[in-house]
C-alpha cells in the first residue's frame, strides 16, 4: 500500500533560536515515521534572523520547504500560505515554538491514515502559561458549538478536503475544529504533551483574550443564521411587531380609560417600523444566502 503523504505546516515568528532543535525533532521522526511527510516552514515576517537560519536548514533537508512573508499576517495567513504550497493528503498544523513534541505527530495522523477520523485535534497534557485561559476558551467553546472535543486550540491533523472550500478569515485557524464539525467531518482527539516555552517571548498578549471572545461570537453567529438569516431577522421582527402591538393596547386603553400618554404613541409606531424593517432585511438576506448556497454548489461541481 502507497504511504500517505503528509504535510506540516509550521508558522514561525522570531524563533531563529528554536528553528535547529525544532528540524532536529522531525530529524528523528523522519527516521521512525510509517508515513511520508514534508515540513512547510512558513516565516511570518520574523525580525530577527528565523528565514536565515532555516532556509539554510533547508539546504541540508531535503523535506524541509521554507516559505516567507514580507510581515506579519497572522497564522490563519500562514496556514493558507501552508495549504497551498503543500502537497500532502494530509496536513499538520504544528508551531515552531517547541512547546510541542514531533514525536506527537504520529498519534494525530493515525487515526486519519485508519480512516476513523477526518480531523484529530491534540487535548494538551503538561505545565504550561495560560492554561487558565485555555480552559476559560475550550470551556465556552463546547457549550456554545457543542463540539465534543475537550481542546480546541493546540496541535491538529486533517484531511486535505476538509479545508477545500473552507473560508478563513483572520484568527480563525483557532475555530477550524468548529468550522469542520459544522460541515459535517468527523472530529477525533489524542492526548499530545505540552511544555513551557525554551526560548524567545510569548506572542499571546492581553488583547488577544477579547478579540478572541468577539470572534467565537462572530463564529457562533455566522454558523447559526448565515444559512437561515430569517431565523434571526424574522425573530427579531416578530418581537418588535408583537411589542409594538402590545403597547398599542396599552396606549388604546389609557386613552379610553385615562387622559393618554403620547410617547407611548410614538414607541408604538418605532416598535412596528422596526418590525417590519427587520422582516424585510431577512427576506432580503434570504435572498444573499440562497446565492451563496448556489455559489457554494457551482464551485463544488468543479473540484
Amino acid at each position: 500500500m502507497k504511504k500517505k503523504k503528509v504535510s506540516i505546516i509550521i508558522p514561525a515568528f522570531n524563533e531563529e533560536e528554536s528553528v535547529p532543535l525544532l528540524i532536529a525533532q522531525f530529524l528523528e521522526l523522519k527516521a521512525k515515521a510509517s508515513f511520508d511527510f514534508e515540513v512547510i516552514f512558513v516565516d511570518d515576517g520574523s525580525t530577527d534572523n528565523t528565514f536565515q537560519v532555516a532556509s539554510g536548514l533547508s539546504k541540508k533537508n531535503a523535506f524541509l520547504k521554507v516559505f516567507s512573508h514580507r510581515t506579519n499576517f497572522g497564522i490563519t495567513k500562514v496556514l493558507e500560505t501552508g495549504f497551498k504550497q503543500s502537497s500532502g493528503e494530509i496536513f499538520v498544523f504544528f508551531p515552531a515554538d517547541l512547546q510541542f513534541l514531533a514525536s506527537d505527530i504520529p498519534k494525530l495522523v493515525s487515526p486519519i491514515i485508519e480512516g476513523d477520523a477526518d480531523l484529530v485535534t491534540g487535548r494538551k497534557e503538561g505545565r504550561y502559561e495560560k492554561k487558565f485561559v485555555s480552559q476559560v476558551y475550550n470551556t465556552l467553546s463546547r457549550l456554545l458549538f457543542r463540539v465534543g472535543v475537550k481542546d480546541l486550540n493546540s496541535i491538529k491533523a486533517f484531511r486535505k478536503e476538509v479545508v477545500e472550500g473552507m473560508a478563513l478569515r483572520k484568527d480563525w485557524h483557532r475555530y477550524l475544529v468548529v468550522l469542520a464539525a459544522n460541515e459535517g467531518w468527523r472530529i477525533g482527539e489524542v492526548d499530545v504533551t505540552l511544555t513551557p516555552r525554551r526560548f524567545g517571548k510569548s506572542k499571546f498578549g492581553f488583547w488577544r483574550i477579547p478579540i478572541g471572545v468577539l470572534d467565537m461570537i462572530s463564529v457562533a453567529f455566522l454558523l447559526r443564521y448565515s444559512r437561515k438569516p430569517m431565523l434571526l431577522f424574522g425573530t427579531l421582527g416578530g418581537a418588535s411587531l408583537f411589542s409594538g402591538v402590545i403597547a398599542g393596547i396599552v396606549a388604546i386603553f389609557l386613552r379610553v380609560f385615562g387622559t393618554g400618554f403620547r410617547p407611548l404613541l410614538y414607541l408604538v409606531i418605532l416598535l412596528i417600523l422596526v418590525g417590519l424593517l427587520l422582516i424585510v432585511a431577512g427576506f432580503i438576506a434570504e435572498q444573499v444566502a440562497q446565492l451563496r448556497a448556489e455559489f457554494d454548489l457551482l464551485k463544488r461541481s468543479r473540484h
